[in-house]
């Protein structure tokens, strides 16, 4: 094995695909966890998961994807589940997603 393979390109895509359909409907489910809340720790949110498909080769337009991921329109997802940032939570996302520009 190439001593800089990564072991999760090993996994399986039925295992992988499994997994991340459990981690949308976990998301799904825990909608009191905020995109912004999200992104101010990881770096990363429901939205960035729509966006990951698209790159991997979803062929709908950001809408269809975000779809996919919230499990209702986003306008729906905004108006039900999303609660207004505060200037403590952007300042946070600012400097998580800064961490991001490693990858």
């Amino acid at each position: 094995m190439n001593s800089n393979a990564d072991p999760l390109d090993s996994l399986d895509d039925a295992q992988a695909a499994a997994a991340f359909r459990r981690l949308v409907r976990h998301l799904r489910h825990r909608h009191d966890a905020q995109n912004i809340d999200l992104m101010g720790l990881a770096g990363f949110c429901r939205n960035c998961l729509a966006d990951w498909i698209r790159d991997a080769g979803f062929e709908g337009d950001k809408e269809a994807a975000r779809l996919l991921i919230h499990g209702m329109p986003s306008a729906e997802w905004k108006a039900t589940r999303q609660t207004p940032a505060t200037e403590e939570q952007l300042a946070r996302m600012e400097a998580s997603v800064a961490k991001n520009a490693q990858e």
